[in-house]
């Protein structure tokens, strides 16, 4: 408790927001979707206090309500059309990337008037901030998965 109310939460909200601008602009190489939350959370990353900015709220929300509208899109789709394992369709790993800029986006969204938000948002903070890596990592071992990439995919890693 002395950890998220001390003067390591502040440090600790900065590295999530951080880790997942790293994230998405790693990410916006392959899909342009990804482009503004690198751009959005790389300046919560620097001043977490920019969440509560006018023009930064807007862009967010805009973008939040297009990554839910088309998440809902290819989920319907898959709905119809998975064969296999919802990760080892294209779809599916774009489904979840969307799902991902969808919650990281609310959750900077939510922290404009309390930057560092409760123990209970800096958890949730950190356990999305390494999804995404620990996913890649167990993407690139399994090699069953890394088989059923299509080329594209294999090429950029």
């Amino acid at each position: 408790m002395a950890l998220v109310a001390g003067s390591w939460a502040p440090a600790l909200w900065r590295l999530c927001n951080l880790l997942m601008a790293a994230f998405f602009a790693l990410a916006a190489s392959v899909q342009v979707v990804y482009t503004i939350p690198a751009g959005l959370t790389l300046l919560v990353g620097l001043n977490p206090l920019v969440t509560g900015n006018f023009i930064w709220k807007s862009i967010s929300a805009i973008h939040i309500l297009f990554c839910i509208m088309w998440a809902l899109g290819l989920g319907y789709y898959l709905l119809l059309h998975t064969r296999q394992n919802i990760l080892h369709e294209e779809e599916g790993r774009e489904l979840f990337g969307l799902v991902i800029i969808a919650v990281w986006m609310s959750l900077c969204r939510s922290s404009s008037k309390n930057p560092v938000g409760g123990r209970i948002q800096l958890a949730i903070a950190i356990i999305i901030s390494l999804f995404p890596f620990i996913s890649w990592i167990y993407i690139y071992i399994n090699k069953e998965m890394r088989s059923s990439w299509p080329t594209h995919c294999k090429t950029v890693i």
